[in-house]
């Protein structure tokens, strides 16, 4: 899997995207991402595959960036937020007794916060699974926006003990979906706006009002 550690004011960066279409040529300028597939098991795999190689070279990022696109009921289409928090919406251990959201046996709340902000960036929370959510489904989502990919990337974050940012630009969500049209259509609009949000990310290290 190709990427590049991406370097700004002395500390480095590794993106990780899932799917090439959200990968536009804004994008493209600037960094290079690790494309880990899409879904939480491959976003996982992949990751944790990476970073444990980048630590056997003892190469590890300071941080880690997870860009893409994001389903939403009720934020402003094509627009880009950051992750204040993501929740796994697939793990329902209920009927034993356990909170929906929390996964057995592990310490760890439903909704998992993500404490670095970039400034001027809107936050909002954010719901990760395996299915794609559309029409009615949004009533049963208790967050701002889904996608597919973030809290496998958080939790393999976790295991490193490596920050996370996570820049979500809204691609669908207004009307129901009917084809792979509906997601793909302003992709390149989320493009463009994730790029100036990877801008604003350099600019606020290089400034350095953005640390960990």
């Amino acid at each position: 899997m190709k990427f590049e550690l991406k370097s700004v004011a002395g500390k480095s960066m590794l993106f990780v995207m899932a799917a090439e279409a959200e990968y536009g040529s804004f994008l493209r300028s600037r960094i290079e991402p690790l494309m880990t597939g899409v879904g939480p098991v491959e976003a996982a795999v992949a990751l944790t595959k990476t970073l444990a190689r980048l630590d056997a070279a003892d190469d590890l990022p300071d941080l880690v960036v997870s860009l893409g696109s994001a389903g939403s009921a009720k934020l402003e289409q094509t627009e880009v937020y950051q992750v204040s928090s993501v929740s796994y919406r697939d793990m329902d251990a209920s009927p034993l007794g356990f909170e929906k959201g929390r996964t057995p046996f592990l310490d760890l709340p439903a909704a998992l916060e993500l404490p670095l902000r970039i400034p001027g960036i809107p936050e909002a929370s954010l719901s990760t699974g395996g299915n794609v959510i559309s029409g009615a489904a949004y009533s049963d989502i208790d967050a701002d926006m889904v996608d597919m990919e973030t809290y496998a990337v958080l939790r393999a974050c976790q295991g490193y003990k490596l920050p996370l940012i996570g820049l979500r630009g809204i691609s669908d969500g207004a009307v129901e979906l009917q084809h792979i049209s509906g997601w793909t259509e302003y992709l390149h609009i989320v493009d463009r706006k994730l790029s100036y949000g990877v801008d604003s990310l350099f600019t606020a290290l290089e400034d350095g009002v953005f640390w960990f």
